[in-house]
């Protein structure tokens, strides 16, 4: 299956691609530091379908609208000494200060969103 990057925005290198990443975040109102970024090689991002890839060590993909990332691959969240692949997370609306996190497990964790302040 083709990957939707057609019509997409990308951004090489480690710090154009970090402030793009931000800035989707922000954009989307989601955490600043959501999403671990480490030499990061590209970012790219298509506006009408919310397709958003991140490339670095390891690649991670997913769909971004408003306080949400939704089919999230290459994210993995640490629960019961397991690491099950995320691949949902929403920021509550109406605001209340939580973000939930799914996984295709059926795990859900709840988490204050200030632990996922930029540089936390």
């Amino acid at each position: 299956m083709a990957v939707p990057k057609q019509g997409g925005i990308i951004k090489k290198g480690h710090e154009e691609g970090i402030k793009f990443a931000v800035s989707i975040l922000e954009e989307h109102g989601l955490p600043l530091g959501l999403l671990p970024l480490a030499d990061v090689v590209e970012v790219g991002f298509v506006k009408t379908t919310g397709y958003v890839w991140i490339v670095q060590a390891k690649k991670i993909t997913g769909y971004v609208e408003k306080k949400r990332i939704k089919k999230l691959e290459g994210v993995k969240a640490k629960e019961l000494m397991l690491w099950p692949l995320v691949n949902d997370i929403t920021v509550e609306d109406p605001p209340t200060g939580k973000i939930q996190f799914k996984s295709l497990a059926g795990i859900t964790k709840i988490f204050p969103m200030e632990a996922f302040a930029a540089g936390q």
